[in-house]
């Protein structure tokens, strides 16, 4: 446990190397701390924090920066978060707009980049009953060629054509789609597909040859892809001095950009998660490299977590900035998904 002397000398260090990016001499920390001590009281308390394992110093004279577990401590138990100004709010009211749900994801993570100056990442939403529809219809294009639409609870229209030896004629396609739509639409398609086996009695063969066909396009349609992350603002990161000037730790900062495995991983972790999530490279924990830290928070469609809005960024982030944003942004998307 830290004393009040300490924790108030080690925040001081994290928000001023935070917005400076040098390290801090005992001297500066006395100034800065508004605490009536002397260099030598500070020397003190900060070699006594040194040997906890909350600061380093990259040279013997050079003073102290924060480790990552003197990031955790100040981001778990002094951070104080800053509220977002009238313009971000705006902004994000504005833009996260219900009438298109199908970019929302894109302009949740487009928005995320803007305001923070680093990488914004969502996961496109993943509900845990499998893929559902809201509504199915059919559309002659050819004798042997349909067009089926599905329309998702998000508002998402995907189009798929279907190729059959039976020649159906309009009335038939409605038919199709009607008894789809009254009996099924708002259960998954694996529901349906379980269903269809012993209800497809009501209704003539040839039609239910056809309903089967849609179920098994859709179900390959709207299976979640576990790629499903838009990430935006990835060339943001070569204005960060603490990665450019590191082009190994860049370019795996890339690949996980690419392969994203590792940040699946920890999107699913923050999915579970009850609000805000932080993870802090260098932490023995962590998944992700030394110089980054990831913010998350979970979204959720009408109660149902489906997926992650997050920041990726430099460990030396603003973070009583950031975690707004990424929080906002969360309870936004969720907002504008539900009412669709």
């Amino acid at each position: 446990m830290l004393n009040d002397r300490a924790k108030i000398l080690l925040k001081t260090l994290v928000e001023r190397y935070i917005h400076e990016g040098q390290p801090l001499g005992s001297r500066a920390l006395a100034k800065f701390s508004g605490l009536d001590l002397s260099p030598a009281t500070v020397r003190n308390v900060m070699t006594d924090l040194e040997e906890m394992g909350y600061v380093t110093s990259p040279h013997i004279s050079a003073g102290r920066t924060p480790t990552a577990l003197g990031y955790r401590f100040f981001v778990d138990s002094l951070l104080v978060v800053k509220s977002l100004n009238n313009l971000q709010m705006t902004m994000l009211e504005n833009r996260m707009h219900p009438a298109n749900p199908a970019r929302l994801v894109n302009v949740a993570s487009n928005l995320l980049s803007e305001l923070t100056q680093f990488v914004g990442v969502v996961m496109a939403p993943r509900r845990s009953g499998g893929a559902v529809f809201r509504y199915i219809e059919f559309m002659a294009l050819t004798e042997k060629r349909i067009l089926l639409i599905l329309v998702t609870p998000d508002g998402d229209v995907q189009n798929r054509i279907i190729f059959t030896e039976t020649i159906y004629n309009q009335s038939d396609l409605i038919e199709a789609g009607n008894f789809l739509n009254q009996h099924y639409a708002g259960c998954t398609l694996e529901e349906i597909r379980a269903r269809l086996q012993g209800e497809l009695t009501q209704i003539r063969q040839d039609i239910s040859h056809l309903m089967n066909a849609a179920i098994d396009v859709g179900c390959e349609t709207l299976q979640p892809d576990n790629e499903a992350v838009v990430i935006t603002g990835e060339h943001k990161l070569f204005d960060v001095s603490d990665l450019s000037e590191n082009l190994s730790s860049l370019k795996k900062l890339f690949e996980l950009f690419e392969r994203k495995s590792k940040l699946l991983q920890l999107m699913e972790l923050s999915r579970r998660a009850q609000g805000v999530k932080i993870f802090i490279g260098g932490e023995s924990d962590s998944t992700i490299q030394e110089e980054i830290s990831v913010v998350m928070a979970p979204y959720e469609i009408e109660g149902e977590i489906v997926g992650t809005v997050g920041v990726i960024g430099p460990r030396r982030m603003a973070y009583e900035q950031v975690i707004p944003v990424v929080d906002i942004t969360a309870k936004l998307l969720s907002s504008s998904l539900s009412q669709h």
